[in-house]
């Protein structure tokens, strides 16, 4: 049964109720998920893959596939249903795969930090010279994720002093002691701050390969010997590079990928000794899992945050961690606790200005428009948990308009400009103004042909689908649709 990925029927076998449950859900045919499967194994390489209607047939009355099958299936549904779809969720079994193949749960020692950031991103290059951009890995959610997370917080043992003479004894045995200058350290600095402001300004799917290659030549530097000072500017260094390819990955739907990166940042940061840094990442593993449904686990992390930086963070940082906060209260549904986040925000955002000459060029982006940005879509997503409440619209509303009107005078955050115009064009709708709610979106699009973000195509697509469901009669709205189906490109990283 090799060549259609499946394992042989056992006689006890009993129907998939997970998977069917699923299945009926996705509104797929059989034929529908078989080509999907058979496409994204194609992807991997898994060209044995030959999957068909009386194969899923079976899957659903319970026979088990064999790997790369479930891990594909996660996938699929995964990006369906734009939630985590695990492998056990879909009553599937998965063979166990080493941490470095798949997992977040990896050693926090030095030498396996780097040995874990060079093997992936040399495999992410590789797949990405093959013009593959998924990924076979799996995403991780709940206390799997979590837990492996809050050993951030165990202090690092010390690392004892190389002895004298220890370098001579590296180039005696072959192994060069690295050289790198001050001069040349600053380069690297400045060129994560370049690839940044590209994120920022053209969207994750131009340079992100870019980001990962230069992440790889810097593990290198790293598995040279380093003076202990160079090792840790380096280690930063690569966490940031790393934090960027997973906000890049994230942008352009790579889902498992951004998580990974997001994993190995964090690993990067402590060896670096950088609090501040380690809870930027976490908030960006936090955005990701409100964007996939999971609002428990983002307030986890950024509660995790909080937590591991609060001796340390400037309050530029600190208010960016209760803006994420309040996000994620406002997708539990938590009234209460959003606004209370929300001011906190405001609050401590308000003393970031006498810090700012101090503060690391990561935290830049959160500006007064960031932050406007960030509590209007709180407000923005309550008025969607509380059943597209009113209330919540008008809270939204003037804080929204204050963040597009801000973004409006930045040339650089041109993705966070389009995100924000989609924010109001949504909050129009949600008080029943479908003609007012047009304009934004038009603005959003001229914006998505000029950046490479999928996060920004995909939020404008449904903010379209929504305006065309409940005001599909409207003039405006139709000639919307019409444009947005012509202009919007179908792939962030097509080409």
């Amino acid at each position: 049964m090799g060549g259609n990925g499946s394992g042989g029927a056992t006689a006890d076998k009993r129907p998939n109720d997970k998977l069917s449950s699923w299945f009926v859900r996705s509104g797929w045919s059989k034929g529908e998920l078989a080509r999907q499967v058979n496409r994204r194994a194609r992807q991997l390489g898994a060209h044995h893959i030959s999957t068909d209607t009386s194969r899923v047939r079976r899957w659903l009355d319970g026979e088990q596939p064999r790997e790369p099958i479930p891990r594909i299936m996660s996938e699929l549904f995964s990006e369906r249903f734009g939630c985590v779809v695990a492998v056990e969720d879909l009553g599937l079994r998965t063979a166990h795969q080493s941490p470095s193949a798949s997992g977040v749960d990896l050693p926090w020692t030095p030498d396996g930090t780097v040995a874990l950031i060079s093997e992936f991103s040399r495999s992410d290059l590789m797949l990405a010279r093959r013009g593959f951009l998924g990924s076979s890995l799996g995403l991780a959610a709940g206390p799997a994720l979590v837990e492996p997370m809050q050993r951030w917080l165990v202090p690092t043992p010390a690392t004892p002093a190389a002895p004298a003479g220890a370098e001579v004894r590296e180039a005696s045995a072959g192994r060069r002691p690295s050289r790198l200058s001050d001069p040349e350290l600053d380069l690297l600095e400045s060129t994560t701050v370049m690839f940044r402001q590209w994120d920022a300004q053209c969207g994750g799917g131009l340079r992100r390969k870019a980001v990962v290659g230069q992440l790889h030549e810097v593990t290198d530097l790293l598995q040279e010997p380093q003076p202990e000072g160079t090792a840790r500017r380096l280690f930063k260094i690569a966490a940031e590079l790393a934090e960027l390819a997973g906000w890049m990955s994230y942008d352009v739907g790579l889902q498992p990928t951004a998580q990974k990166y997001f994993v190995l940042a964090l690993h990067a940061a402590k060896e670096a000794g950088d609090k501040p840094l380690g809870s930027y990442i976490l908030s960006g593993m936090s955005r990701q899992m409100i964007h996939l449904g999971r609002p428990d686990d983002a307030l986890e992390l950024i509660h995790l945050a909080q937590y591991g930086s609060r001796d340390v963070a400037t309050p530029r940082t600190q208010a960016m961690l209760y803006a994420m906060e309040a996000r994620a209260y406002a997708n539990m549904g938590q009234p209460s606790k959003t606004k209370r986040a929300v001011r906190m925000a405001e609050d401590t955002y308000s003393d970031a200005v006498e810090f700012a000459e101090r503060e690391p060029d990561w935290i830049h982006f959160f500006s007064e428009a960031e932050l406007n940005g960030e509590n209007a879509h709180s407000y923005r997503d309550l008025a969607y948990v509380a059943g597209r409440s009113p209330t919540y619209a008008s809270l939204a509303e003037p804080v929204m308009e204050r963040a597009v009107e801000l973004f409006g005078a930045d040339e650089v955050h041109q993705r966070s400009y389009a995100l924000n115009l989609i924010g109001q064009s949504t909050v129009r709708l949600l008080q029943r103004e479908p003609e007012q709610s047009v304009q934004p979106a038009r603005e959003a699009l001229a914006i998505a042909r000029r950046v490479r973000s999928e996060r920004v195509n995909t939020r404008l697509r449904k903010t379209v689908a929504t305006a065309v469901r409940d005001f599909g009669e409207v003039a405006e709205v139709i000639d919307l649709t019409e444009q947005l189906a012509d202009q919007l490109p179908e792939s962030a990283e097509a080409g």
